[in-house]
């Protein structure tokens, strides 16, 4: 009897069923689960603690798949186990081999790559993206080191996708937070897509980069039961130790281990059919054979941390004139002007103080987006995630934190939110509850130009916000607040709201629209102003330009309604009312490239197929720095003199 033999007759029988179920999908990795067989064996069998019967309990350890085309071999194991899967709890059913055999069929919850929201509770992300894994994993742990809770987090990195700068970001994340908890493994099997990984990824080159970085390396055989665990044993016993690094295991590994002829480049990503498959297979009866693979010792679970704090119910967060009292603000009301990215400082601090789930992650510009509020207050500091300049790392963990039960607010300058997308996709493929506030958005910013203009994202945003999630809310909600009063209330909205938000926050002071008697909420907009000819449609910044255009417009006699648009998806029915009472005719203001409210509006009456008229102004030019928000505006056409010239040329009129 043998652990190793043991182990060893595991993972032949998970490699084979890898085999047949992608074959039974006719796609798949089946040659990157065989190199991970060992390493899923030790860990889901024998090291890990956690409950197949509840596998998304919040003090089980965690396994994150980075290299996610290679979850079947984590689904054999799931199915041997009987994990429960279903979408719901109400839902959950043993795992089972035929559920296996389902493989990326469309009524399957056993996606093509790891995927949380279709019925797979063991995963804790949606994982396939290269390199995004690691940062995950960090939030996972980042959440489990807030609420006190012992437990590791796994993540197993493949050596072609630690390439990924993304991955670095998330071992600096790791050693700067303390996360120690954490343990990457790299699966080094020499073979990515197309060719053998650079030089750059070889075991020996990771386990430096490793220990350049603080990091405690442990190269071991992949396929080496007892070194395996032995490694594992080690971080165990150095995730408590305050003198101990963070622990890094690379593991070299065979790509097609166990069957010679899966073996080599040209492999990835095919499955083996008809005769190879069945090759394969024997090739795998033989392996077990030589190696003396039998099932001959009971492998037994590790047992969780009994203890969890019991979850905190949020109180109502105060109105922004006592929030403002209360950290001794007061002199922006007497100002009666603000800017929008400083009341959501504002608004995050005091969210900080009312629910204790809310935490706050920014990327070393917390002194302008204002999340500082939040960082330097004593109370709430522990609940503060510097990410530095690392924008796609911070939206990884943050998909992490919110996996471990938290509401993440991730801020940055809006133009850097871009180097995200990838990652703020994954996340909310992942069913993230996650916040994203980009701040200095949009032309207003004037003087520091388009390199730090945030232009082509409302388009992209609110592209998620045209497709629906299973429960039949919006993939995203995009809010664009025009004042502080509106910024403060729709930053304490996105908490309350189970889902992902952006908002775009502004540089400059804008006086106050707005009281603590009005009410926003994701969705919505204001009728600032009733006419009779005209409907404007603006958000943001330009809420206060067409403000200006109505005055010039008073004088010419034009009696136009004014509506700020702060949300996509609105209220189309409401919006087109207003149309109709305003003869049809719509202009739209947006201080952001096309594709963006406007468009949302002129999707609104093509769909309705009525007799409106609708002009977008946009942002039409490549931008260029100016030394104030009026130059911008009358740089790009949208300034108040441009509206009302556009109004009137609407209504077929001469300005007196």
């Amino acid at each position: 009897m043998s652990f190793d033999s043991t182990i060893h007759a595991k993972a032949i029988d998970l490699t084979k069923l890898s085999y047949e179920m992608t074959a039974a999908s006719g796609s798949g990795h089946p040659t990157s689960c065989a190199s991970l067989a060992h390493i899923t064996a030790v860990l889901m069998y024998q090291h890990m603690r956690w409950e197949p019967a509840n596998p998304a309990h919040p003090c089980s350890d965690r396994l994150v798949l980075s290299e996610g085309h290679a979850c079947p071999i984590v689904y054999a194991a799931c199915a041997d186990l009987g994990v429960k899967i279903g979408r719901t709890k109400d839902e959950w059913r043993d795992m089972t081999r035929e559920d296996a055999m389902t493989l990326r069929d469309i009524d399957s919850v056993v996606e093509g790559h790891p995927n949380p929201i279709e019925g797979f509770p063991f995963f804790d992300a949606a994982t396939g993206s290269l390199g995004q894994g690691l940062s995950v994993a960090a939030g996972l742990a980042a959440s489990a080191k807030v609420d006190g809770i012992d437990k590791r987090i796994f993540c197993v990195i493949g050596d072609g996708e630690a390439r990924e700068g993304q991955i670095w970001e998330a071992v600096d994340f790791v050693v700067d937070h303390w996360l120690t908890s954490v343990c990457p493994i790299f699966n080094c099997n020499v073979y990515a897509q197309s060719d053998k990984v650079s030089p750059q990824q070889t075991p020996e080159v990771l386990a430096a980069k490793l220990e350049a970085y603080g990091f405690t390396a442990i190269v071991v055989d992949g396929h080496n039961p007892t070194e395996l665990q032995d490694a594992l044993s080690r971080h165990a016993q150095d995730q408590h130790n305050p003198e101990a690094k963070p622990i890094g295991i690379v593991a070299r590994t065979v790509k097609g281990w166990g069957s010679p002829s899966q073996q080599g480049d040209g492999h990835h990503g095919k499955p083996a059919d008809g005769d190879d498959l069945q090759a394969a297979l024997d090739e795998l009866d033989k392996t077990g054979r030589d190696i003396g693979a039998a099932a001959d010792q009971p492998l037994k679970i590790g047992m969780m941390a009994s203890t969890k704090p019991d979850p905190v119910a949020p109180n109502a967060a105060m109105s922004f004139p006592q929030a403002l009292a209360q950290f001794g603000m007061s002199k922006f009301l007497e100002d009666g002007k603000c800017a929008t990215r400083r009341a959501y400082g504002i608004a995050l601090r005091a969210l900080g103080h009312a629910n204790a789930n809310v935490v706050a992650l920014d990327a070393d510009v917390k002194n302008s987006t204002f999340a500082q509020d939040f960082a330097f207050d004593d109370a709430l500091a522990e609940r503060y995630f510097e990410c530095r300049i690392a924008e796609q790392n911070m939206f990884s963990v943050a998909a992490g934190l919110s996996a471990g039960g938290k509401t993440p607010f991730c801020s940055t300058f809006a133009k850097f939110v871009a180097r995200g997308y990838d990652q703020i996709e994954m996340a909310i493929n992942s069913g993230a509850n996650f916040k994203i506030v980009g701040s200095h958005a949009g032309i207003s910013l004037a003087a520091d130009g388009p390199s730090q203009m945030s232009l082509p994202d409302v388009a992209w945003f609110r592209s998620f916000g045209t497709a629906g999630r299973h429960d039949g809310q919006p993939l995203m909600y995009v809010l664009q607040p025009s004042d502080a009063y509106q910024a403060y209330a729709l930053t304490l909205s996105m908490a309350d709201h189970d889902g992902p938000v952006y908002m775009r926050t502004l540089r400059p002071n804008v006086e106050f629209l707005y009281n603590e008697s009005h009410r926003f909420e994701l969705g919505g907009h204001e009728v600032l102003a009733e006419g009779r000819d005209l409907l404007i449609v603006a958000s943001g910044y330009m809420v206060h330009e067409a403000n200006k255009a109505l005055d010039i417009l008073d004088e010419e006699g034009v009696s136009p309604t004014l509506v700020d648009l702060y949300s996509l998806p609105f209220d189309e029915e409401a919006i087109l009312d207003l149309a109709n009472q305003n003869n049809g005719m719509v202009l739209t203001l947006e201080d952001n490239y096309g594709g963006g409210f406007g468009s949302a509006v002129a999707d609104a009456v093509a769909l309705s197929g009525d007799g409106f008229t609708v002009q977008q102004l946009h942002v039409r030019r490549l931008p260029k720095s100016g030394r104030t928000p009026d130059d911008l505006m009358r740089y790009c056409g949208l300034h108040a003199d441009d509206i009302a010239r556009v109004a009137m040329g609407m209504l077929e009129l001469t300005p007196a």
